[in-house]
């Protein structure tokens, strides 16, 4: 098996090593270590992606091509980036629901990471009596 991001597999081999060596009573820190070790990656790679989005919509906008329509709906640069956002904040989130209220907590909250996200899914589809704002009820 290749691994994607070799700098990584470093990282996750060098906490396997430091938990063979330290034994399992520092485990806890070491996974946290490593979690936040892969949330900073993520990150990088969210900021690099949504910077690059941007600068291809500036490139499209200074062609003349112009801003999506009002009812476009989210590109799959927004969707892919709340979706990476959405998830990287779910294992905080996560980890604080089991610790304080246990299997409950944790079906509470990914109840609600579910619900964020199926909303800002659907906010972008023709629902039925929903009336759209043309240009012209703006204008006086």
């Amino acid at each position: 098996m290749e691994a994607r991001d070799p700098e990584l597999k470093k990282e996750l081999d060098a906490t396997l090593q430091a938990r063979n060596e330290l034994g399992a009573d520092y485990e806890p820190a070491l996974i946290e270590s490593f979690l936040e070790k892969v949330e900073q990656r993520m990150d990088g790679m969210t900021d690099r992606h949504v910077r690059r989005r941007l600068a291809e919509q500036q490139m499209v906008a200074a062609r003349g091509g112009g801003p999506r329509p009002a009812g476009a709906g989210a590109g799959f640069g927004e969707r892919f980036g709340f979706g990476v956002v959405s998830l990287v904040l779910a294992i905080p989130l996560t980890a604080i629901a089991v610790v304080n209220a246990g299997f409950k907590g944790l079906v509470v909250c990914w109840l609600g990471i579910v619900a964020v996200n199926a909303v800002h899914a659907a906010r972008g589809w023709p629902w039925p009596g929903r009336k759209r704002r043309e240009a012209s009820d703006w204008e006086e």
